[in-house]
């Protein structure tokens, strides 16, 4: 074992040492600097890095954060703070922007609909909070309804609660399926086109009944008046991600709407345990990024850069578009991902090629480029909006080699 005299004579040859008993084991700033070297772990990891020109897709890692987040994320922490105090000054300021009456930052968007289910379920009960998933005999409702058409995967996170689904097609069987264990009506914005329900008259139901709303704006944006739009229409509770067009963290998100919701949604939140939202842990530096990257997106000059993105479109468009057999159409989505969205398809007799053999071949060599792709399909989809500045030519570029040499 080291002695007392022998301890102390090796903590007096440690540089500047800010304190042992009590402090923290910190050099000064430009030292620690100098002492930690710069790592680039993505060429060290040896991890591929490509050209987004699909888009801002979860497993193609989302968006990138521009330079603001960035600073507020490492500077943030620097610091100790309270989480409840971060989720209060935080979801201040984002309310105030989405024109909402309270909110909070969650673990993603799938989080945000997790926690505020549990919210609407428990109320301000810790005691409630305590019990869910287990909804039977609690006393709580149960059932949530919501169109066939908006079930394609992301109403699992409903199920989370312990809730059960009861999925509808008309007006008629909405006003059915309403009973005394109904909770809520969730609503998968995307989706309207595809249901027979849309939004004025499910609200309306709602309203009637004095049910409860939710609806999902995960990718929504643009544009930007969409942060407030179903707000303003009158949803309970509004749910986006972080990471897409918002270009904030990609494990953050949003849930903003009435003030006893979400404050019923934090109950069931980190810091608290004993509950099913523990695990949905969003950190401070998490929560301050995302804050900043909102009110970045919102003071953007949306018009200048949805100009920009029209350039980039006509560019590629323009390189390919003299090749024999090649079509381009320029089209933007109904609802998610509004933007300027390049489809190029091709006679089948001219080109040896799938949608899914002109993916790979993008995305294959340097540079390496994503885009949207399909085996079953004869043509591919290229998304601007995540292009960093001049990447259009490089697309463009290796798109034109690449459709060439397929020439039949």
């Amino acid at each position: 074992m080291i002695s007392r005299r022998k301890l102390l004579k090796k903590i007096s040859a440690l540089p500047l040492l800010g304190g042992v008993f009590g402090g923290s084991f910190l050099l000064p700033e430009k030292a620690t600097a100098s002492v930690i070297p710069a790592r680039n772990l993505i060429k060290e990891l040896g991890l591929r890095t490509f050209i987004n020109a699909a888009g801002n897709y979860t497993t193609m890692t989302a968006s990138l954060m521009p330079a603001e987040v960035m600073e507020t994320i490492n500077e943030s922490s620097k610091y100790y703070v309270m989480l409840d105090d971060v989720q209060d000054a935080v979801g201040e300021k984002i309310a105030s922007l989405c024109r909402s009456e309270a909110a909070m930052v969650t673990a993603g968007c799938w989080s945000a609909l997790v926690l505020g289910t549990a919210g609407v379920l428990t109320g301000k009960d810790s005691k409630k909070a305590a019990l869910l998933p287990f909804l039977q005999g609690s006393g709580m409702k149960s059932e949530i309804i919501l169109q066939k058409s908006h079930a394609n995967g992301y109403h699992h996170a409903l199920t989370n609660t312990g809730a059960t689904l009861v999925l509808i097609e008309t007006r008629e069987q909405l006003e059915e399926s309403i009973n005394d264990q109904t909770a809520m009506m969730w609503f998968l914005n995307r989706e309207e086109p595809q249901g027979l329900i849309k939004h004025s008259e499910w609200l309306e139901v709602a309203k009637k009944h004095h049910i409860p709303t939710m609806n999902d704006i995960a990718a929504d944006v643009p544009p930007v008046e969409n942060l407030w739009k179903y707000n303003e229409m009158g949803y309970d509770l509004v749910a986006i991600s972080g990471g897409k067009a918002l270009c904030g963290p990609q494990s953050a998100g949003i849930l903003m709407g009435k003030k006893d919701l979400i404050d019923a949604a934090r109950l069931n939140a980190p810091p608290r345990g004993g509950n099913i939202g523990r695990g949905n842990k969003v950190n401070k530096e998490e929560i301050l990024g995302m804050y900043v990257a909102l009110e970045t997106f919102i003071n953007r000059d949306h018009s200048k850069t949805w100009a920009t993105w029209e350039k980039k479109v006509s560019h590629i468009a323009n390189a390919v578009g003299d090749i024999p057999g090649i079509v381009t159409e320029t089209f933007v989505p109904e609802i998610a991902n509004e933007n300027p969205t390049l489809k190029i398809s091709w006679e089948k007799d001219k080109f040896n090629l799938t949608g899914k053999l002109l993916g790979e071949k993008m995305r294959i060599g340097t540079p390496s480029i994503e885009t949207i792709s399909w085996e079953s399909e004869d043509y591919i989809r290229i998304g601007v909006f995540m292009l960093q500045n001049g990447e259009e030519k490089i697309v463009a570029k290796k798109l034109r080699d690449t459709l060439l040499k397929a020439v039949i």
